[in-house]
């Protein structure tokens, strides 16, 4: 299953989700890890068709020391726009306030007007 975040870092923010309830990637069976990856593939495709962002960062948060909140398995999948963060390096950086303007909308509309991706099948 896809959705999109409800906290997004930017335009396209994307979780990919496992049907099956596992909070840890490494609890996953080889199969749901290769299918976890297959969906992310295409999550990929259908956000370069939607947004052409720059880049993308490609996250998990695994354990609370890590940052994870919901203890179910969950990918984020960021796409990511030239300047939309001072500095990039060191991976996932939180993008300026004005990234939502892109698009010319708040960040209530851009969730609102851009509803989850449907098209990927997960394990």
């Amino acid at each position: 299953m896809t959705i999109r975040d409800a906290y997004p870092l930017s335009v396209g923010h994307t979780l990919i989700i496992p049907k099956r309830h596992i909070a840890s990637l490494f609890d996953a069976t080889d199969e749901e890890q290769m299918a976890l990856l297959d969906a992310l593939r295409t999550l990929k495709i259908d956000l370069t068709q939607e947004y052409a962002p720059d880049g993308y960062n490609i996250g998990i948060n695994d354990g609370l020391a890590a940052g994870q909140t919901v203890m179910h398995l969950h990918i984020h999948l960021i796409p990511r726009y030239s300047g939309d963060c001072t500095d990039p390096r060191g991976g996932v950086r939180a993008p300026s306030e004005a990234w939502h303007f892109l698009l010319g909308e708040s960040p209530g509309q851009v969730r609102a007007n851009h509803p989850p991706v449907s098209s990927v099948a997960c394990p």
